[in-house]
This record gives C-alpha cells, structure tokens and sequence, in this order.
C-alpha cells in the first residue's frame, strides 16, 4: 500500500521525524528512524534521515505504513485563558511579522510526548495570533528562560531561520555557575557528542564567555554561542568545571540542586530587511535574588 501525502506550507523547515509525530503518529524515535532507514518512509521517493527539514513542495511517500494511532484528528490541547493571558504579558515585541517573548523558566517551547503545555500551543490560541500560526525558527530549552523569537509567517521564518544558520543572529545569556573561575574571558572551543538512537554525532561547539562577577562559591557569566548545538552552554560549562547552578541533568549533586536553572537568554541582535533589532529580557526575580544574596554586581539588568 502506498499513499503519497503534500507537505502544507506551515510545515516547510520541520525536520522529517517532527512532522511524523505531529502529522501521523506518536512512535517512538527509534522506530522512526528504522522506517526511514527500511525506505519504509521516503521524501520524494528517496530515503532521508530523520534530521531531514522539509522544503516547499515536498511529497511524503509511505509505504506499507500502518496508520493505527493516527493523531491528526485528535482533539487539541486548549491552554487555560489564564496561561495565556500571563504568557501574553511576556512579550517584548509584536509586529506584523514576529514577536519576541521573555520565556518562562520551566516551559518548552514545543510540544512533544506527554506535553501539551508549550509555548506554540498557547501563542496559538493568544490575541497576537489570531487567524495566524506560530512559527518557531529557533528553541531555548524548557528550563531556561529568556528571549525567544516566534515568526508571523512563512516568509519571515525562513529568513529568520537563515540568519540563524548563517550566524547572523547574536544572542547573549547570563548564567551563574559553581566554582570562581581564574581567566575574566575566553574562548571556549570544543567537541560535542550527542545522539540520533544509537548514533553518535560529534558536533564543533565556540562559545565565548566574559566574567560579570565572581565570590568564592559562584561565578556569574555573561555568554556569547558562536555555534547552536544542542545543550551547549550547559556542556561547556560542565565540561569547563564550571557548572551552571541548577543543572541537574549534566551536573547532579543532592548538595547542589536549585529549583531553577540559572541561564537565561539575556539579549539578541541581528538585521531583517535593512533594519537593526536589538532586544532584552529582564532577568527572573529568582535569579535577580540570588545575585542580591550572594552581593554580585548587577550593571543595571
């Protein structure tokens, strides 16, 4: 059996794998990535990994696929009028072709198993997008917070997405980490691992980092990625010696757990259509507690 499916214009960018779930099915990652290798799904008749991002025009091809558990009449996810009027109150910008949002700590920006409380989803449902999708061109993760750009429409999420390829797009975070580091400022410049399944990808990670402050438990960083992988920051500075207070994934002590993740994404630059934006975030009042408590300069965030 096969059955040939057009990809609609909001998907355009969506890696392959993303789309299965949104569009098809919720399977587990693994199986997605057997079906693709099987040729069982293809993208314009030629097999592509799950990493592939849609173009316009595209044509899924599914053979012999089974189509139990088809999730694309399921009934939707509605946030609570309150959700959304408080996520509302976190944005910075609205214009006609984006908003930008200081993002709460603890809130993916997607949805996903098990996840129907997201950025997207709630945006969706919100005054600044009404008769309008969100389209998301890049992601912070769920527990930091910070600025988040979210497009209006296809044309500026493509440009917006390019800019971020190209490296045209500067964000910078503030993060309060362990340990009183020796060197003010300095390159970090180092390989990454990270895994699709059993694959395992080595990744090129720059960034810069300058130090705001520093007492004789904690250093409070200001941080530049050069590069956008996955977790980097994090890594960086577990790998540095340095780990951001609060991480308990890649740095998990009884002593050292922190409700919160203290990384935030402070600031982002870049140019669209000839015109320069730059905008801010106002950092957590948790995270503004901590530099009070532990008397770290501020320098007005």
């Amino acid at each position: 059996m096969l059955e040939v499916i057009n990809i609609k214009d909001s998907s355009v960018g969506l890696r392959i794998d993303r789309w299965i779930k949104n569009e098809l099915t919720k399977i587990p990652q693994s199986l997605i990535e057997k079906d693709l290798r099987n040729g069982k799904i293809k993208v314009n008749k030629k097999k592509v990994k799950s990493s592939y991002k849609l173009i316009k025009n595209d044509k899924i091809y599914l053979y012999n696929f089974s189509y139990k558990n088809l999730s694309i009449d399921k009934k939707k996810y509605i946030p609570k009028k309150k959700i959304i009027k408080e996520t509302e109150k976190d944005i910075i910008e609205n214009n006609d072709d984006f908003i930008v949002i200081n993002k709460i700590a603890g809130l993916p920006v997607q949805g996903g198993t098990k996840i129907n409380e997201n950025v997207a989803n709630i945006l969706s449902n919100s005054i600044y997008f009404k008769n309008l999708k969100p389209y998301i061109v890049h992601r912070i993760d769920k527990d930091t917070s910070g600025i988040l750009i979210i497009a209006k429409n296809r044309e500026t999420a493509q440009q917006l997405t390019s800019l971020f390829r190209i490296r045209k797009i500067h964000k910078t975070y503030l993060a309060l980490s362990f340990g009183q580091i020796d060197k003010e400022k300095n390159i970090l410049d180092s390989n990454l691992i990270r895994y699709e399944g059993k694959k395992k990808i080595i990744e090129r990670a720059i960034t810069h980092y300058d130090t705001i402050d520093k007492n004789n438990k904690y250093t409070f960083f200001k941080l530049k990625p050069i590069t956008g992988r996955k977790h980097q920051i994090r890594k960086h500075m577990t790998d540095l010696g340095y780990p951001i207070i609060g991480d308990n994934k890649y740095f998990y002590k009884n002593e050292s757990r922190n409700k919160y993740l203290m990384l935030h994404a402070y600031e982002i630059k870049f140019i669209l259509n000839n015109k320069k934006y730059n905008f801010k975030a106002s950092i957590p009042k948790y995270f503004m507690d901590f530099l009070i408590k532990n008397n770290f300069k501020q320098k007005n965030f």
